[in-house]
């Protein structure tokens, strides 16, 4: 157990904040949660984070947090040894209760990311995790405000533009992700009639506009891995797809934003390009053409190539790129989206606070950039 923190003095009332805010975030440890909260201390110099992380073998929390919370802003940060799928976080009844009592904003980004968990498996760490938080925001005393990190791939197959207040219309899903996403947003949906809270669906998010930088290589990453190595070139999808993405640090100022933005509250918001900054997948594909010097991308209608084409190619075909064949099953849907999404509260909201996504061409050759120089993460490098 770790000790309560040290911003909290007894006084004869109890327990009183020597900060002006107490922000519990889940989700640290993820791609966003380590740029969210350097975000929050560097804008909030009077806030103290308390982090909920769960140990890992040979691993402490407080010390998977000092991997990436910045040295000197360690004294503003409270680590919490628990687990967001677990009643009451794990935690002791006194440290639960303490921290209900101070915290004043939470930040919920907890979940698994990962398409191949059964449903059970997803639904205890993103349905059942997100019940626990609902439940903590319902009795913490001094909460302002709660902002709850889903995804726009709530949205499952659907085609066409997809509203911010658009959830459940009949959708099927791909994979057990996007259904307990989905239905986690539903249980917070039902509750902000009395939570002060806001629904915040980032697209798929990418390394760091700026500086490319980027701890995460899935998603989009994969494909560009396989055809900068020249191991495939064939796309099974349709080259006017839809390919929304967003870069880490657009997502983590605009969680950081809105939850102190009292105009935000109730609201559903699409932290994605958009129409207008998004590109299509035929786009994408010729910019890493260019910049990797690689062979044209040949694209094969995915109906035909997942029905004939790969079953024969499975057994022709060995080693490294019988494993792409294997391995890239998981994304083919994404190559075939023709879905958009609607960001219109977004633009309400944060355009004002100067806060808008980079189109994606814009900054695609830094992506590129950060994983030829950090070889595909093998090699990390940080920032210039």
């Amino acid at each position: 157990m770790i000790p309560w923190p040290s911003f909290c003095a007894r006084t004869k009332e109890g327990f009183e904040l020597n900060n002006e805010e107490l922000i519990l975030v889940t989700g640290a440890t993820g791609f966003l949660g380590v740029q969210l909260v350097r975000e929050l201390l560097e804008r909030k110099p009077n806030a103290t984070l308390a982090l909920l992380i769960r140990d890992r073998a040979g691993q402490s929390a407080r010390q998977r947090a000092d991997s990436f919370v910045p040295l000197a802003e360690r004294s503003r940060v409270q680590v919490f040894s628990g687990d967001v799928s677990q009643p009451n976080y794990g935690l002791d009844p006194a440290a639960y209760g303490r921290l209900s009592a101070e915290t004043t904003r939470v930040i919920h980004s907890a979940a698994t990311v990962r398409f191949d968990h059964s449903l059970e498996e997803a639904r205890r760490i993103n349905v059942e995790g997100t019940r626990h938080i609902l439940d903590f925001a319902g009795g913490a005393r001094q909460l302002r405000s709660f902002a709850y990190v889903g995804t726009a791939y709530v949205a499952g197959e659907r085609a066409g533009l997809v509203r911010e207040n658009e959830l459940a219309v009949g959708q099927s899903y791909r994979n057990t992700y996007e259904q307990t996403k989905a239905e986690a947003e539903a249980l917070v949906q039902a509750r902000l009639a009395s939570l002060p809270g806001v629904i915040l669906r980032p697209s798929i998010i990418v390394g760091d506009s700026r500086t490319g930088v980027t701890s995460s290589f899935k998603m989009m990453y994969w494909p560009l891995k396989i055809y900068a190595r020249r191991l495939w070139r064939t796309v099974p999808g349709y080259p006017d797809a839809v390919l929304d993405i967003v870069p880490v640090d657009f997502v983590a100022s605009s969680v950081a934003q809105l939850l102190f933005d009292e105009a935000a509250l109730g609201c559903t918001v699409h932290l994605c390009a958009g129409p207008r900054a998004s590109a299509t997948i035929q786009q994408v594909a010729h910019r890493a053409m260019e910049y990797f010097n690689g062979p044209e991308p040949r694209f094969v209608d995915p109906r035909f190539f997942f029905a004939v084409v790969r079953p024969l190619l499975f057994l022709s075909l060995w080693g490294r790129k019988r494993r792409v064949l294997r391995d890239g099953r998981a994304y083919r849907d994404y190559f075939t989206m023709r879905m958009q999404f609607d960001t219109s509260n977004a633009e309400r909201l944060l355009q004002p606070a100067g806060v808008s996504p980079p189109p994606v061409l814009d900054y695609l050759d830094r992506l590129f950039h950060y994983c030829v120089a950090s070889d595909w993460g093998r090699n990390p490098i940080s920032a210039q």
